[in-house]
């Protein structure tokens, strides 16, 4: 059934990882599979069969060629500096060659204890499975780079957090589980031919055409200059469809650029930016609002990992590599620019637009606007005799929206493009469903119950996102005031 693993990671240096096995569980039970993901994967689905998944996929039996290992790793904590932390409750089974020539990590978590569990269990509740799951495919869905979910599975135990909840592993999918955290745990260890190795397996697997430079100290510094690229479109990317990550730790910086580690993370409902989902984030710190300072900051942590690689002389090699740094905001309002113009419905670019897509965002925040649905319904008010009633109820307060859609509409008349094109553009860039936060959790809360049918359900919609769903359940509405989910917690 599972396609031929390679071992890319597991071949590296002794110290860059631990070998360790899963630890079974009682009663493994297959809750969710990604037959798609499975099918791009190279899976043999003909020889699919449900019961033995399971046993795979909740680690009580490795399938053919996997040789798990926990990833060592340290992170700068909330600002804190860890210096070991690894996978303490995940474990890379090996690679495979998906059908489209790409490498692809997988991975199981919430498998057991490893050496980096640090006295945890290294098991996963329920509910941080299904979360991770339902987001995961929704920002796949969404075109946002991400991390993905083949599959689910109940453990048939009980997880103690803050109540004992029931166990779960999710199996995961990614381009690479290499994370600035990653090149931190060799940096701090001054171990440069560590970094230099993970450097060169970065580009390898994510930057193939920096491979073939020949002066290492300029590679080097063309792979800090890459990854902040794709930084900087994936923060824009996230703020785009209103999503807060909650724990931008350097350890959950991915260098492939990827969406990785789904802890407390939320899609913002009533547009706020200084909305913060996050039990764990008391001051702040990974609000909506701070995501491109915070991988600002996380890139410059990256950066002094490199140091000794871009150049012998400590001086000279931040000196280099300091604009990267320093002109990543200017990099960054770049690509939002270019995200807030798409959802404006706007091709061509002129001057004022960062400032017209702002003084939406404004409105949006002093009218108490949910941030989906005024996008959504941005192309009921295309035309100046449209009354457009879903869009304008959206607001408490109208006076701004009312001040801003005549300017829009003088900036839409620029394009030169019919009204049912608009329309389609910002049908097509706006989604009508994302995983509301209240959604989410009803979701979980029925699966802990052992029904599914909720999780089931709203995975469907949500991983076809730009079209309006029919049925019972109004996936759409934003959440009650008696619904809504202010906190979110990691399952750590």
């Amino acid at each position: 059934m599972f396609p031929s693993f390679s071992l890319r990671y597991a071949r590296l240096p002794e110290r860059m990882r631990a070998a360790s096995q899963p630890t079974p569980v009682e009663e493994a039970r297959l809750v969710a599979f990604n037959r798609e993901l499975a099918e791009e994967l190279g899976f043999e689905l003909a020889a699919f069969e449900a019961d033995e998944a399971s046993e795979i996929f909740a680690g009580n039996r490795l399938p053919e060629g996997a040789e798990p290992v926990a990833m060592a790793y340290a992170g700068h904590q909330f600002g804190n500096f860890v210096p070991q932390l690894g996978d303490g409750r995940a474990l890379l089974l090996g690679e495979v060659i998906d059908r489209h020539d790409r490498i692809r990590d997988i991975q199981l978590k919430g498998s057991g204890r490893t050496p980096f569990s640090r006295g945890g269990d290294g098991r996963s509740p329920l509910g941080p499975v299904l979360r991770e799951y339902l987001v995961s495919e929704a920002m796949h869905a969404l075109g946002i780079p991400t991390t993905r979910a083949l599959a689910a599975v109940t453990t048939g135990e009980r997880v103690f957090r803050r109540i004992p909840e029931p166990g779960a592993v999710l199996t995961r999918v990614a381009s690479s589980h290499v994370r600035v955290g990653t090149f931190q745990y060799f940096a701090a260890r001054g171990d440069t031919e560590a970094v230099r190795l993970l450097a060169d397996e970065a580009i390898a697997r994510h930057y193939p055409h920096l491979a073939d430079r020949t002066d290492g100290g300029e590679r080097y510094l063309a792979l800090l200059d890459a990854v902040a690229e794709r930084q900087a479109e994936l923060v824009a990317g996230w703020m785009g469809v209103g999503f807060i990550h909650g724990v931008m730790n350097t350890d959950n910086t991915a260098i492939s650029g990827e969406t990785i580690d789904y802890g407390p993370c939320a899609f913002m409902d009533t547009f706020d930016p200084r909305t913060v989902y996050s039990s764990i984030d008391e001051q702040g710190r990974y609000a909506y609002v701070n995501q491109p300072v915070i991988i600002q900051w996380n890139l410059a942590r990256f950066a002094e990992t490199l140091v000794p690689l871009i150049d012998s002389d400590g001086e000279r090699a931040v000196e280099r590599a300091t604009p990267i740094i320093r002109d990543f905001s200017e990099r960054f309002e770049v690509r939002w620019r270019e995200v807030m113009r798409v959802k404006l419905g706007l091709v061509t670019e002129e001057e004022g637009d960062g400032e017209l897509a702002q003084a939406l965002l404004d409105a949006m925040r002093d009218g108490r606007a949910d941030f989906h649905l005024t996008f959504r319904y941005l192309a009921d008010g295309v035309e100046a005799s449209a009354e457009a009633p879903r869009l304008r109820e959206n607001f408490a307060s109208q006076d701004e929206l009312e001040a801003w859609l005549p300017r829009w509409r003088e900036r839409l008349a620029r394009e030169s493009v019919a009204t049912d094109d608009i329309v389609a553009r910002l049908n097509a860039a706006n989604p009508a469903v994302i995983p509301r936060n209240h959604r989410v959790a009803e979701a979980i809360a029925a699966a802990e119950e052992g029904d599914f049918g909720p999780f089931e359900a709203l995975l469907a919609v949500i991983t076809d996102p730009y079209t309006t769903p029919d049925g019972d359940v109004d996936y759409m509405r934003p959440p009650r005031d008696e619904e809504k989910v202010l906190r979110t917690f990691c399952g750590t």
